[in-house]
């Protein structure tokens, strides 16, 4: 198991713009590929960007389809268009742990902050609904910007996984 540090944090609200597909987990390419092209649809419509980068986990399920978005925050939204969309990520409890490292190492992280979590008596937002987890909000957020330190295994990613109230 890797070593982490978790923590519990109480996180607002926060607009987003998004593109959201269905994947295999061992073939992520296809949502992971649309954050330039989203980037670039925002940039050149003005919207002022709020923080990094991510990927937002609805459902999970690992041995078939996932659904997942990829998506950037920003500050306020230029109207939505094609299969661009805009949501809101909760308010909530979260815990939130960094990894520093390729993100190949994050299922052990996740399997981690999991073991961790239930040491802890903490309860995921999440229901399991024929076999795949459904989650209210589960984040994989891209710290490191790849243009500037292009080697992954020198990437922070933080991961936030809402609690239930």
């Amino acid at each position: 198991m890797p070593d982490i540090h978790p923590t519990v944090v109480e996180r607002g609200e926060q607009l987003y713009a998004f593109v959201r597909g269905t994947v295999r987990m061992d073939a992520f390419a296809p949502i992971a590929d649309r954050l330039p092209e989203l980037f670039g649809w925002l940039t050149g419509r003005g919207a002022e960007l709020a923080g990094a980068p991510f990927f937002r986990f609805n459902s999970i399920d690992m041995e078939g389809e996932s659904e997942v978005e990829a998506g950037i925050p920003v500050v306020s939204m230029p109207e939505p268009e094609g299969d661009i969309g805009v949501a809101v990520l909760p308010l909530g409890r979260y815990v939130t742990v960094t990894h520093v490292g390729h993100p190949d190492q994050l299922f052990g992280v996740i399997t981690a902050v999991r073991a961790w979590a239930e040491r802890e008596g903490l309860e995921w937002d999440m229901t399991v609904v024929d076999g795949a987890e459904r989650w209210a909000c589960r984040l994989e957020s891209y710290l490191t910007d790849p243009r500037v330190e292009p080697d992954p295994s020198k990437w922070e990613i933080e991961l936030a996984f809402r609690l239930a109230d």
